[in-house]
């Protein structure tokens, strides 16, 4: 699998969007944060983000943590294969600064990559209980 960020590996439309919201098969909390994830069988993941004027105030801002999660998302996504995400952004999400932001995202990858079912038939073993997710 490429690990580029193409047209492909994004959530475009507003059906998209609302796939995910309504009937998500993963939650994952995160520090002023939400990750929402929903099976799509394709094989590769696509991302989408919502993240408003009222969370985060400044466009550079928002525009940096764009650019963290893509990159992050970008390094992490042979384990998400088969999900479609949409990050919610919550008041404060851009206070902490960048490696710990990277930090943050790299253990909320794998608590989303473990808490896929197993009935998917992917090759990978999923932990369905693990006690931290």
């Amino acid at each position: 699998m490429s690990r580029d960020f193409g047209r492909e590996k994004r959530l475009l439309t507003p059906r998209h969007f609302k796939a995910v919201f309504d009937s998500p098969t993963a939650k994952v909390p995160g520090k002023n944060l939400l990750i929402l994830a929903r099976d799509n069988s394709l094989d590769h993941p696509r991302l989408g983000f919502v993240i408003g004027k009222k969370s985060v105030k400044l466009s550079v801002e928002r525009n940096r943590l764009k650019r963290l999660i893509r990159e992050s998302f970008r390094l992490h996504q042979d384990s998400l294969a088969g999900w479609d995400i949409v990050i919610v952004a919550r008041k404060g999400m851009a206070d902490p600064d960048n490696p710990e932001l990277i930090q943050h995202f790299g253990k909320l990858w794998k608590r989303l990559a473990r808490s896929r079912p197993v009935a998917t038939g992917k090759t990978e073993s999923a932990e369905v209980d693990s006690p931290d997710a």
